[in-house]
């Protein structure tokens, strides 16, 4: 029964923010900031900022670590939202909303309650979306984020299994509202979750090989989303239990997802070069594009 519980919530949670981030990616233009085309200085400096976050979040004292994350959810909603919602003061409200309902099942129904994460994962799941679609309007190619991710596939393994940073900031947020992950709890037995990077990721992925590709680019990013991000970590969590007698304290779900998602890249790009946002047209380009003129007809 567990296994069936964690296998169905980490697969929806995973399709749902990749349907929102291509939903988004469809329908919505985001500002494009001036920051020229992505290259290997800017997959290193992401990866200096995705180090240094966890150091900044266990440096905190409990009691502010929440109020940060509360902050940081609020203005990625702001700034992700801002052309949903041109109303700064109705967008405004809405965020204070998300973000006092988060609070409140938290409060009463504590952090094992599954209407807190149900609500912590709305917000999760709407930040991850806008994050995605910032980056990837704003010039991320699939290249990039193939790269990335394999980085980010060390970095996983080397802070869960040689250095425990990971279990760490878990633990520091043990008891406090706004997780940076989604998922669901029923009681003290039966959750599954998954954190804010790896839902992230997987709609970085999904949505840049959509860009890139088109439909072939979309399935390849579910079905390696769905098979490396849900599934394998999770089965592999289990059938270690299993062989070994005692389940092991974290399997890091990049070290499954990195490594396909980059040959996942290498197999797209046999296709041609990727496209770029000039070359894509949105839904609401399309409605409401103006008919072609007609031809004149030549005099009799």
């Amino acid at each position: 029964m567990t296994v069936l519980f964690q296998l169905a919530v980490g697969c929806a949670l995973a399709l749902a923010v990749c349907a929102g981030a291509v939903g988004y990616f469809r329908t919505v233009r985001t500002p494009r900031p001036p920051i020229g085309v992505f290259n290997g200085a800017d997959i290193f400096l992401m990866m200096g900022f995705v180090l240094a976050l966890p150091y900044l979040y266990l440096a905190l004292p409990g009691a502010v670590l929440p109020v940060v994350l509360a902050l940081a959810f609020a203005g990625g909603l702001s700034v992700g939202y801002q052309p949903v919602i041109g109303d700064g003061r109705l967008r405004w409200a809405l965020i204070a909303a998300l973000i006092a309902a988060v609070l409140g099942t938290h409060l009463a129904f504590g952090d094992t309650g599954a209407p807190y994460w149900i609500a912590n994962s709305c917000v999760v799941g709407l930040v991850v979306v806008s994050a995605t679609n910032i980056n990837v309007q704003g010039g991320m190619r699939l290249r990039n984020v193939a790269w990335f991710l394999l980085a980010l596939t060390a970095y996983d393994a080397f802070f869960a299994w040689v250095v425990p940073l990971t279990e760490e900031l878990s633990d520091a947020i043990q008891g406090y509202p706004f997780a940076p992950a989604a998922g669901l709890r029923v009681g003290e037995d039966l959750g599954a979750v998954l954190g804010m990077g790896d839902l992230l990721a997987y709609a970085l992925f999904t949505t840049t090989a959509y860009k890139a590709y088109g439909k072939a680019g979309l399935r390849t990013g579910l079905v390696l989303v769905v098979l490396f991000g849900a599934v394998a970590p999770m089965a592999t969590l289990h059938i270690a239990g299993a062989v070994t007698g005692h389940a092991p304290a974290m399997i890091p779900a990049q070290v499954f997802f990195g490594p396909a998602a980059f040959i996942g890249h290498l197999f797209l790009r046999r296709r041609g070069p990727e496209r770029r946002m000039a070359d894509v047209t949105f839904r609401r380009d399309r409605i409401g594009a103006a008919p072609a003129p007609r031809p004149a007809r030549a005099a009799a």
